[in-house]
């Protein structure tokens, strides 16, 4: 039997692309801590600056087209991670796709690399699949017939905290008490917990070679995405939520409604309903004779449930898809601001509190803990946006009170972040334009002087007058969240253990 146990494996090197998605940002410190070295191959390094993991790998600027940076740094690797696929769509998506993996394939030839590594999609056979689905089964055949051996693991529905599937099940189910639905909510879905994917692709770069072929992967459990979304309640503590199954397909339709009911941008809705057209259910377990289940077995569907449940709740959330987005446009400094259209809302506080609890509140903005000035009116305002195809207020953030480069809060992403001093988001929504909002602090006295910058950079004539149209809401909206971020601060300080009272 081959496999990985029983025989002693010596550390591999390891490439790993899409170290700033969802599962590749987790596996990262996982090959780590199992002694493997590894670099990651990024458009972005920003994206990565504040993980944890950062100093321990090797870093290589570039993209998967780039077939010559590709083979130079696939030079000395043993496994080739590919964990990269794009939502997007329109004409030449596949094509974009299967090409890259090609550039990858051929790179990871002429290196002499002994694997590749890829995370498909669970599908059925014989049937007309979708634009992503059939993309994704594409990439995994370019790989099976190069030269390089490779092992496509095919999984359904991941489960884990921050995962897109799990948070369209949770705000589907904490939603709506009633939920209609289209027909396929009873097609059949084997999930899979992100600890177990995990579990999987760290095994496979010490499986005995040679090894060329799929694996089917999951948790052994079927259910109805009806049933996941009723066992997700259950396990909630939600009463029970009947599903109207209607028999309209509708997928596009479905997308929409997914896209306004939950954190899940329109762009990625669509492709993920559509990816639901067919039952996803494992054809075969033959990975059992390669990589033996995982200590205690595989994660039952709604154990991973409670596990992603209890990681929101601590605050432990290391990977969400929001953050697996584009990479941000930089904010063109002051002096480059010459000869553009720039709109400018800007707001000082000074108090008698320490910078380093004004600090605290800056870093914890959005999610929960909100906007500190008229919750109905950025609710509003996030309604609007997804009602636009726009992100909305409902991706949140990873960490209540921790934040890095590049992460998402709410509609914005974070671009620079100097801890102590600087917080600066750039918008994601929808609007006729540019915009950015910066929010920082610094010691003023014995207190501290609390500056909000609103940024907008206006396009064209409805650029102009969206910011007029919202120029009340920011009379509102930012004086508001100066003096209540100030004084959100005052009330840490006074809670501390010691704190003067007055």
């Amino acid at each position: 039997m081959s496999g990985t146990s029983g025989t002693p494996h010596s550390p591999k090197t390891v490439l790993v692309t899409g170290a700033t998605g969802y599962i590749g940002g987790r596996l990262v410190p996982r090959l780590l801590d199992e002694g493997h070295t590894v670099k990651v191959l990024v458009r972005s390094p920003g994206k990565i600056a504040g993980v944890p993991w950062r100093d321990r790998v090797e870093v290589v600027e570039s993209s998967l087209d780039d077939g010559g940076a590709l083979r130079a740094a696939l030079a000395g690797v043993d496994v080739f991670y590919y964990l990269v696929h794009s939502m997007a769509a329109g004409a030449g998506f596949e094509a974009k796709e299967k090409a890259m993996a090609r550039t990858a394939a051929d790179a990871a030839a002429d290196a002499g690399v002994d694997r590749i590594v890829y995370l498909g999609g669970l599908h059925p056979k014989g049937v007309e699949l979708s634009t992503h689905m059939r993309s994704r089964e594409a990439v995994g055949q370019v790989f099976l017939d190069s030269p390089v051996d490779a092992v496509v693991f095919q999984a359904g529905v991941v489960i884990g905290s921050g995962s897109a599937s799990f948070e369209m099940i949770r705000h589907l189910a904490e939603t709506l008490p009633l939920m209609p639905a289209p027909s396929w909510v009873r097609n059949r879905i084997e999930a899979i917990a992100v600890r177990d994917v995990l579990y999987y692709l760290v095994s496979a770069a010490l499986l005995d070679s040679p090894l060329n072929r799929t694996f089917d992967v999951g948790c052994r459990q079927v259910l109805t995405y009806a049933g996941m979304m009723q066992e997700y309640a259950a396990e909630a503590g939600l009463p029970y939520r009947p599903v109207l199954a209607l028999p309209v397909p509708a997928p596009k339709l479905a997308g929409m409604w997914v896209a306004l009911t939950t954190p899940i941008p329109l762009s990625m809705a669509v492709p993920l309903v559509q990816s639901l057209q067919h039952d996803a259910v494992s054809n075969e377990h033959d990975i059992d004779r390669y990589i033996p289940e995982p200590d205690g077995g595989l994660t039952a569907y709604r154990t991973a449930v409670a596990l992603a449940l209890g990681k929101e709740r601590d605050g432990q959330v290391e990977t969400t898809w929001a953050n697996a987005g584009v990479a941000a446009d930089p904010l063109p400094s002051d002096p480059d601001w010459a000869g553009h259209k720039v709109y400018i809302d800007e707001r000082t506080f000074h108090g008698d509190v320490d910078p380093a609890h004004v600090w605290t509140v800056i870093e914890g903005v959005g999610g929960r803990n909100g906007w500190y000035s008229l919750p109905l009116a950025w609710q509003v305002r996030g309604w609007l946006d997804k009602l636009t195809g726009g992100a909305g207020l409902l991706r949140g953030r990873r960490h209540p009170h921790t934040l890095a480069s590049g992460e998402v809060v709410d509609w914005w992403r974070v671009e620079r972040i100097d801890h102590g001093k600087l917080l600066r988001l750039r918008a994601e929504m929808r609007a006729p334009g540019r915009a950015w909002l910066e929010l920082s602090v610094e010691p003023d006295g014995s207190g501290s002087r609390y500056r909000q910058r609103a940024i907008f950079f206006p396009k064209g004539l409805s650029g102009r007058l969206y910011w007029l149209a919202v120029l009340p809401f920011h009379s509102l909206i930012f004086p508001a969240m100066a003096r209540n971020i100030t004084g959100a601060a005052r009330k840490l300080a006074d809670a501390e253990p010691g704190a003067r009272t007055p």
